[in-house]
């Protein structure tokens, strides 16, 4: 037994050196929070034991929590009963070792679990005034032709394709290897004449604003090493319209690729094709094609209306009556609910019997579209009644079936925001409707759980991050998001490089601050130290989460140690 008598400095001293000397049980955490992020699918047993065994190895190395997230979480209702008897097995384990589970929940960025429920509930981008000509009983895009009519590159112009702006210094023209036609372009030894190891094609066209086009090219590739394949649209002030993935392989015989844009308010774009960054392999590229569509990915809710009028627009047209419902049955729902093809078959405007509607006539017509960024992204609509009531059932439901002290908001790069008609009807800024968001994300957690702790991520509240004007697809700013977060609501601050700029702006905001460490880093150490480093200069860090998006816990352990060392 210590004796009363000693002071209290020797006392912390000693404990310090019983914590670390041979022998003894590591020390727990100096920090308030220590956590994983371990996304599970828990409708897979095996997953769920895979879960079982980290959330013990992590808290035998000196964590505490566990973030946890599904695609289903969006969706709790009706799923198989194994589904629920993991969520119920996870609780009582964590419980068992006393580890904190903090449910990830209201997908504001990546929304695609909510939109399970009802695809149309995507944000929307309008289309305004698309030419359309009544035929046969229904009503299409007046001019489908090709813009681009140099897409099969059999023209040539010295060796080299013709009809082009221009063309990175690797591109030639090949009339032994195409798709069809007489020749393809091909692209190979991408830094001989390019330092830059580009190989692309590209078109100056001008376009109508607030249009939707689909461009689509054939590709084939050998033994592509490095770089990035795309099909860029940029705007003439250098704004990107398109951030789909093509998912092109290093090697593949020919395959279609596409990209659905709107032109926003563009007037004058670029339209590159090709390897950004290429080292070695062979690219060839055959078919292009770019056509203004209508319908694709069409949304059909409050806040994207359909308006469909004369050509001279004194005539509106009634939907139900001189044409049918407008819609694409499978929209968002390929290959299930939830998901977006990039495009699809454009769907006609139907003309049923006593329509007003005539062989020939011009009409004009006005929708809402939603847009694929990366590989799956879609977002929902910030201001719709009905995103909010599926995010209250995803609180109820996890509430009651897990029982979490704390919960994440998952704002997270809100890439397509700002445009519906709900979310530009008061001409407030996307910052401004972001911030009402968050408010009335944090009130239907708070409504259900008043003594919780609240996260979000950092991101799209920080102005050295995301929170700017011309953030990719946003309507408008997103300067001022951040009012909507009160100090109540704790911020996991994650981008390494700004951390000595975004710590201190929500210090100085009243927030208390996690950071989300690692993030499949090879060098660990650089990595803890910094963010230690920039914590020991603000106050209000209560700790650190180790970040992994390739399921790679390999550096568990020593990522804890070094995160509770001296």
């Amino acid at each position: 037994m210590i004796s009363q008598s000693v002071p209290v400095a020797s006392l912390a001293l000693l404990a310090v050196v019983l914590a670390f000397a041979p022998g003894t049980r590591a020390a727990e955490p100096a920090w308030k929070y220590l956590w994983v992020y371990t996304p599970c699918n828990f409708q897979v047993d095996k997953n769920v034991d895979e879960l079982l065994q980290l959330m013990d190895r992590a808290k035998k190395a000196g964590y505490n929590g566990m973030l946890i997230g599904d695609h289903k979480f969006g969706r709790l209702q009706e799923r198989p009963a194994n589904y629920y008897a993991n969520l119920e097995r996870t609780r009582k384990a964590a419980a068992d070792l006393g580890v904190d589970l903090i449910p990830a929940v209201m997908p504001v960025g990546y929304s695609n679990s909510v939109l399970q429920n009802n695809p149309n509930l995507a944000e929307g981008i309008p289309v305004v005034d698309c030419p359309m000509r009544v035929q046969g009983g229904r009503a299409t895009v007046a001019n489908p032709a090709n813009l681009i009519p140099s897409g099969g590159f059999e023209e040539a112009k010295g060796g080299r394709p013709a009809g082009w702006s221009f063309m990175d210094a690797c591109v030639t023209r090949d009339t032994a290897v195409r798709r069809s036609g007489a020749a393809s372009a091909r692209m190979e030894e991408f830094r001989a004449g390019e330092a830059h190891g580009n190989g692309r094609v590209n078109k100056k066209l001008a376009l109508v604003p607030h249009r939707q086009y689909r461009l689509d090219a054939w590709i084939k590739t050998q033994g592509l090493a490095g770089g990035d394949v795309r099909m860029a649209v940029l705007a003439a002030d250098g704004r990107s319209l398109n951030y789909t993935d093509l998912g092109v392989k290093p090697t593949q015989d020919w395959t279609e690729h596409h990209v659905l844009f709107n032109t926003l308010g563009a007037t004058d774009v670029g339209i590159y094709i090709g390897i950004w960054n290429g080292r070695e392999g062979t690219l060839w590229l055959d078919d292009v094609s770019l056509r203004e569509v209508a319908g694709v990915n069409l949304l059909r809710r409050e806040g994207c209306p359909v308006k469909v009028t004369s050509e001279d627009g004194r005539v509106e047209y009634a939907e139900g009556k001189d044409f049918e419902t407008w819609g694409y049955p499978r929209m968002g729902r390929a290959p299930y609910a939830g998901e977006y093809e990039v495009v699809h078959p454009e769907p006609p405007l139907a003309i049923p019997a006593g329509s007003r509607l005539r062989d020939g006539q011009m009409l004009k017509a006005s929708f809402y579209h939603t847009v694929v960024i990366g590989h799956s992204q879609v977002s929902a609509c910030l201001r719709h009644d009905e995103v909010f009531r599926w995010m209250g059932e995803e609180v109820r439901l996890l509430k009651q079936y897990l029982a979490p002290k704390m919960w994440f908001m998952s704002h997270d790069e809100l890439r397509v925001a700002g445009q519906c008609a709900l979310c530009t009807a008061d001409k407030k800024t996307a910052g401004q409707v972001l911030a009402e968001n968050v408010k009335r994300c944090t009130a239907i957690i708070r409504q259900a759980d008043p003594q919780a702790d609240i996260f979000v991520w950092s991101d799209m509240f920080d102005p050295n991050h995301n929170a700017h004007d011309k953030y990719y697809l946003v309507g408008s700013t997103l300067e001022g998001s951040w009012e909507g977060l009160d100090p109540g609501v704790h911020v996991m601050a994650w981008y390494f490089e700004r951390r000595e700029k975004s710590l201190p702006f929500f210090a100085g905001r009243g927030h208390k601050l996690m950071m989300a460490g690692y993030y499949d880093t090879s060098d660990l150490k650089t990595n803890v130290e910094g963010w230690r480093a920039a914590a020991a200069k603000v106050q209000g860090v209560e700790g650190l989460m180790y970040t992994t998006w390739r399921h790679n816990y390999k550096d568990l352990e020593e990522f804890a140690r070094l995160v509770t060392g001296p």
